[in-house]
């Protein structure tokens, strides 16, 4: 080796780049000896939690993975893998980007957009959908603001400039998102069975390139950036933020989908976090196989950088490509119509050894199987404890708390908070009608409905999760999660499928954090084991806190695809026809706990979740599909944030028809109208209709009610106007773009 890779590290040198003293001596054992300086970076950003999942993969392997559509498991390839019948595979997934978002929030979001596509069209299936995620702090504060506007921007400039509709999301705003806001991107391709490609490298003398844009400083550590606490200080971490390009990505887009065609590619990888160092490792290990790689050779965009830097850079738009020997010319022609980099920096060799070269000489010497998660990366189990704030939240009851003295005032309240009303400021920004497949643009459904072309049938897509629930309980709060997302897909028309989920905590080695993980993660499997959900995979991000403000609420978030067989059963939320009967599917209860109404009208932060229980979900939800298959309802739209009267609202607005109801006198008027007890859909149904649908619900085992009727224009309970819609509409879809404005 070279001079400059014969200096030796030390244990203060291993602890500057987030490696524990033992895993410093872990490293030595591997190796038979103490490693150099990029050795022991190549180890820090592999052996991090954002690309090791040590402090996670114990609880994650308990998920369940197994379903009867499955193309590709948890962990098998770049995203999760589903067959969707007439010869067609779904590859989706959802990822973070959250600690580059917190700190630049234009290139944070960007990157997170364009990293999410690359593992989709890595695999060979083409993009039709993107969704996100995203959760910020107090909305009154300027650095709120600035964030939003940011992570706004960044994900519709470069989702617009890629040419995918973003076709649905969620936004959420807390305190504890004030330092770390949370942007979990997803990303949806379809892909014809037997035309995907692996993230695998074998075949001795298989020639390996570097396809794509030239790498450059930007995002070196990322991944060791993105494992750590959010602190005054993590300004001085900007280079670990990467910088983003969708045009160069567009045209990456299409050279990868076509050099897949000519049959020359062995494998292929995206390079996410850990560059370089992570796709040669992970491909490796995968195929049970090494690679010599030349450094020196790979496109840079600033002279002189160092192996290192060459290695952990996590620049934007570059793939690992391996290829049979012998069709380099085939490859080299693909990307050079694209107007791309396309260099070979290495070869594929027998053994697992990945040996690093710089100018001929050699800078690093590692096992491959010793990188990567499954194989030689550390793993823990951590200690975990019940925090004091849940046992507290049980003390709650309904009586402490006084019933309204001006209902309307209180839907009026609802109707423009910043966590019910409109989106529209945010979503308007984004291409949702690029690629002419978003078939929910102009008739509103629970999910986004997108479609499959040359097929009957089309994808139910849906994101969800309520934070404040999981905090409350994380293992129903996750439950609930899983059961939304599912609820959503069902009164879009769909049958749920399959799962990625995207984990957003705060820091694993505090135990209460770690309890809520633990939480969540049994929440979510036995949610998922009920109704038949796989978690296909998905992305773990920890350290979601700062040292001055602590953690953000668990925040677990669902990524769920659904299908609808037949695109007649697409069913959508708003009110169809005057006098039309509007129905509740479902049992409301006196139940206000962890709801928009307890928290932000009374101002108790501390309260259970709200009701649930998975077998009535599901009985519901089953009941709820029946109606739809037998034609027997007009819309659906499920009880969520906001309770009975926003659901009602949300109903009414599309076509500007209004409703007259009356509550249930067995349940307190605030709990029935403003309460979250889970479990509810509102349907409505035209009165030709009414005696089928009873009957069908007679024979169901769900409770269901009269609530009354679609009626004028002005929201009316027990024979009180809360007011009109054009005054409610005015608050829900306004009332966000002015506080941002």
């Amino acid at each position: 080796m070279s001079a400059t890779a014969e200096n030796l590290v030390t244990v203060d040198t291993a602890k500057e780049l987030g490696l524990l003293p033992e895993e410093f001596e872990q490293i030595k054992s591997i190796l038979g000896r103490t490693p150099n300086f990029t050795e022991l970076s190549i180890y820090s950003v592999m052996w991090s939690e954002h690309c090791s999942y040590k402090n996670s993969i114990t609880w994650l392997k308990t998920l369940p993975k197994d379903g009867p559509h499955m193309l590709a498991k948890a962990g098998e390839e770049n995203a999760g893998l589903v067959d969707i019948g007439d010869g067609l595979g779904c590859a989706f997934k959802i990822e973070s980007h959250n600690h580059p978002s917190a700190l630049e929030p234009y290139q944070g979001a960007a990157t997170g957009v364009g990293g999410i596509n690359r593992d989709i069209f890595t695999m060979g299936a083409r993009p039709i959908a993107q969704l996100n995620s995203l959760r910020f702090g107090d909305p009154k504060l300027e650095k709120t603001k600035w964030l939003v506007r940011g992570v706004v921007k960044g994900i519709g400039d470069y989702g617009n400039a890629f040419g995918i509709p973003t076709v649905g999301g969620e936004v959420f705003f807390d305190e504890c998102y004030n330092v770390n806001p949370l942007v979990n991107a997803m990303s949806v391709g379809i892909v014809k069975n037997g035309e995907t490609v692996s993230a695998i490298s074998y075949g001795a003398g298989n020639p390996v390139f570097i396809v794509g844009s030239s790498t450059g400083k930007d995002g070196i550590h990322g991944a060791a950036f993105a494992s750590k606490d959010i602190t005054e200080d993590s300004a001085n971490d900007l280079p670990a933020v990467q910088v983003g390009d969708p045009f160069q990505e567009k045209l990456l887009l299409e050279a990868t989908l076509e050099v897949i065609k000519t049959g020359a590619v062995v494998g292929m990888q995206d390079m996410g976090a850990a560059g370089i160092i992570c796709s040669t490792s992970e491909m490796s290990a995968k195929g049970k196989s090494g690679m010599n790689v030349w450094l020196d050779r790979v496109p840079t965009r600033q002279a002189n950088m160092k192996d290192w830097e060459i290695l952990l850079s996590e620049s934007q738009e570059r793939m690992l490509v391996i290829v049979h020997k012998g069709r380099e010319q085939d490859v080299m022609d693909v990307f050079a119509k694209w107007d791309l980099n396309c260099v070979q920096i290495g070869e594929v060799i027998d053994g697992d050894r990945l040996n690093y070269f710089m100018h001929g000489e050699k800078v690093a010497d590692v096992p491959a199987e010793s990188l990567v998660l499954g194989g030689g990366a550390p793993i823990y189990k951590r200690d975990y404890k019940e925090p004091a704030y849940y046992a507290e939240s049980k003390k709650f009851d309904i009586s402490q708390v006084a019933e309204p003295k001006n209902y309307a005032d209180v839907a009026k309240h609802l109707a423009g908070h910043h966590n019910i009303a409109s989106k529209r400021w945010v979503y308007n920004q984004y291409d949702s009608m690029v690629g002419t497949v978003n078939m929910s643009t102009n008739a509103p459904s629970d999910a986004a409905i997108v479609n499959i072309k040359g097929s009957n049938k089309a994808l139910a897509l849906s994101v969800d999760c309520n934070s404040r629930y999981v905090n409350a309980d994380p293992e129903q709060g996750c439950a609930i999660a899983v059961s939304e997302a599912a609820r959503n897909i069902v009164c879009g028309g769909g049958e749920p499928s399959a799962v990625t989920n995207c984990l957003n905590f705060g820091n694993p080695y505090n135990p209460e954090v770690y309890w809520q993980f633990v939480g969540a993660i049994k929440g979510m499997g036995k949610a998922c084991l009920k109704f038949e959900t796989p978690v296909t995979g998905g992305n773990v991000s920890f350290y979601n806190q700062s040292s001055y403000e602590g953690p953000v609420f668990p925040t677990p978030t669902i990524g769920m695809l659904g299908l609808i067989q037949d695109k007649k059963h697409i069913m959508t939320l708003d009110f169809k026809n005057e006098g039309d009967m509007i129905y509740l599917i479902g049992e409301s209860r006196n139940d206000i706990g962890s709801s928009e109404y307890v928290y932000s009208y009374h101002g108790i932060k501390n309260t259970p979740a709200p009701h649930f229980d998975l077998d009535e979900e599901y009985a519901v939800q089953q009941a709820v599909k029946g109606v739809i298959r037998a034609g027997l309802i007009q819309s659906a739209h499920d009880c969520a944030d906001g309770g009975l009267f926003v659901t009602l609202l949300e109903s009414a607005m599309p076509r500007g028809l209004g409703f007259d109801i009356s509550c249930s006198e067995d349940v307190r008027k605030d709990a029935f109208l403003f309460g979250e007890a889970q479990s509810r859909v509102v349907v409505s149904v035209s009165r030709k209709d009414e005696d089928a649908f009873i009957q069908f619900l007679m024979n169901q085992e769900v409770d269901f009610m009269m609530l009354g009727e679609v009626k004028g224009n002005t929201c009316v309970v027990d024979q009180e106007s809360f007011g009109t819609l054009a005054e409610l509409s005015d608050l829900f879809n306004n009332s966000l773009g002015k506080l941002m404005n």
